[in-house]
């Protein structure tokens, strides 16, 4: 195995300016972590702003950057439709969950279930959804990591995908939530000033005018390409298109990394705020990537498809360095590291949102409330929660090397969008919604709509019996995203369990709930304030 093959010392100086910086602030958080509070929720002194920010630097995974830029790059309008389902999945989580979120819950989803049902199988459920989601958007990550950084910087898919795992478990375990937040919004920050001078390089180049970027773009796609500026070429059925819709808009709402950000702020208006900034600081990345996509098929053509590498991953870097004077030349190379620098921050920023939400849901939901019965303490909850982190971090890092650089990430990115929006999502709105709702109807909708993603991911033709076969499934399904079934039946089983079971004593009262999600009466108050890596 080579670990070493032609090193680009300009991304190595980058990666340790990112590194050096992002460490620095886990140490400036180490020194104010005083408990449960700031580990999982940064002593909720997050302002509106920041935490949009964070949200930003957490949800922009190196999947949307360099992810959607390569979809524009290789099918042209279908890759920009792709994106749209990322930006309109945020009003749904700020219209029905945000501050309701903000004001129901203290660390984890879970919390907000058990407020109102029995703790210990609402909590199960929950970390049940949580771990699933958590546990494939990872190793997708980790992977994608080890490819990108095996790509850009010259060193071997195992060496990558350890180095992204070592820096991640320092970040959780030393710096928790502050930590984590603000490598995020280093990330964010960095992404955006990355996205936007890329972008003003590539209009340059076509006179600032975007419709002669369009034009040309369109002029470079050959006989057998698959770039249109219709659609129909990477989505070709309108039912898998609304499928895969219906999990990203939905999904959002379910994904316990994200939900997990609202308990950063000091109350609701911040929570409803920072969803708004969110928005805004995505819409604009998105808009640019539109920009990245197109100028990738203008300077790069055809001839650049085959080096954009599966899935066109590549043509953002591969853009890059042509921008700074082509591959070889020292701009050309400088640039090609500054985006990847920002590839690594993107990555490090998503992976360590990710494991200290697995880590809060193994700690907080199951060891202290279930197997402790709250009779811990805030240190020993933190200390099992640092543990948790490792062994989390340990098993990703394994299955991604097992499973190598061939693991379909785009179908494992898919299931976690899937679940989320399956099990996540209808027994949260449903919590927080309807007064009949029970602990029965919780579990059967987490489990049914658990199994049911699970299920028609593996029997859809992308994966059986392996990713990217051809052999059809042996159900005769035909979608590559099971949203259109499993969400619907996510919402059948939380109705049918609660209308079917006769669970009626042990609920306690909605109406509380109801009050302290919508005006915030009994919401857990933010610590006073830890300051910021400024300070």
């Amino acid at each position: 195995m080579t670990v070493l093959a032609a090193i680009n010392v300009e991304a190595v100086v980058i990666f340790s300016i990112v590194l050096s910086i992002t460490l620095g602030i886990t140490y400036w958080a180490s020194q104010r972590m005083t408990g449960a509070t700031t580990f999982y929720a940064a002593g909720r002194q997050i302002t509106g702003l920041q935490n949009g920010l964070a949200i930003s630097g957490d949800y922009l995974s190196a999947a949307s950057f360099l992810g959607i830029a390569g979809l524009i790059f290789l099918y042209g309008f279908d890759g920009f439709l792709y994106s749209i389902g990322f930006l309109v999945a945020f009003l749904t989580v700020m219209f029905l969950l945000a501050e309701r979120m903000r004001n129901s819950g203290k660390y984890t989803i879970a919390d907000v279930l058990a407020f109102r049902l029995r703790e210990r199988p609402a909590r199960t459920a929950a970390a049940m959804g949580t771990l699933s989601v958590a546990a494939f958007y990872l190793i997708a990550q980790m992977v994608g990591a080890g490819v990108l950084i095996q790509a850009l910087v010259g060193i071997s898919f195992s060496l990558a995908v350890i180095l992204t795992g070592g820096f991640m478990l320092c970040y959780v375990i030393f710096g928790g939530m502050l930590a984590t937040t603000w490598v995020q919004i280093i990330k964010a920050v960095l992404l955006m000033c990355g996205i936007a001078v890329m972008s003003l390089f590539v209009l340059g180049k076509v006179g600032w005018n975007p419709i002669e970027l369009f034009n040309r773009a369109e002029e470079n796609a050959g006989p057998e390409s698959t770039f249109s500026l219709a659609p129909g070429t990477f989505l070709s059925s309108p039912i898998d298109t609304v499928s895969l819709g219906l999990a990203l808009v939905l999904g959002t709402a379910g994904l316990p990394h994200i939900l997990m950000r609202f308990f950063t702020v000091p109350n609701a208006r911040a929570a409803r705020g920072s969803v708004v900034w969110a928005m805004f600081f995505i819409g604009f990345f998105y808009l640019l990537t539109t920009f990245i996509g197109f100028g990738a098929r203008v300077l790069l053509g055809e001839g650049g498809v085959e080096a954009a590498g599966t899935g066109g991953n590549l043509a953002a870097p591969n853009l890059a360095g042509e921008l700074g004077g082509g591959i070889g030349t020292f701009g050309g190379d400088l640039f090609l590291a500054v985006i990847a620098g920002v590839a690594f921050a993107t990555i490090l920023a998503v992976v360590a949102g990710l494991v200290l939400s697995a880590s809060s849901a193994v700690a907080h939901d199951i060891w202290s409330s279930i197997i402790r019965k709250g009779k811990d303490s805030e240190k020993e909850e933190v200390v099992v929660a640092k543990i948790a982190a490792t062994a989390i971090g340990v098993i990703a890092i394994l299955i991604a090397v097992i499973g190598g650089e061939g693991l379909n990430v785009s179908f494992m990115v898919g299931l976690a969008f899937a679940i989320a929006a399956s099990a996540n999502f209808p027994a949260l709105v449903l919590a927080l919604t309807w007064r009949r709702f029970n602990t029965v109807g919780a579990v059967c909708g987490v489990v049914l709509g658990v199994v049911s993603a699970i299920a028609l991911i593996i029997v859809s033709p992308k994966v059986w019996p392996g990713a990217d076969s051809d052999t059809g499934s042996p159900i005769g399904w035909t979608l590559a995203n099971p949203g259109i079934v499993s969400i619907p039946l996510g919402f059948v089983g939380c109705i049918l369990g609660t209308l079917l079971s006769t669970e009626r004593a042990n609920e306690r009262s909605f109406h509380e709930l109801y009050v302290r999600s919508e005006t915030g009466l009994g919401a857990e108050k933010a610590l006073p304030g830890l300051g910021s890596p400024q300070a």
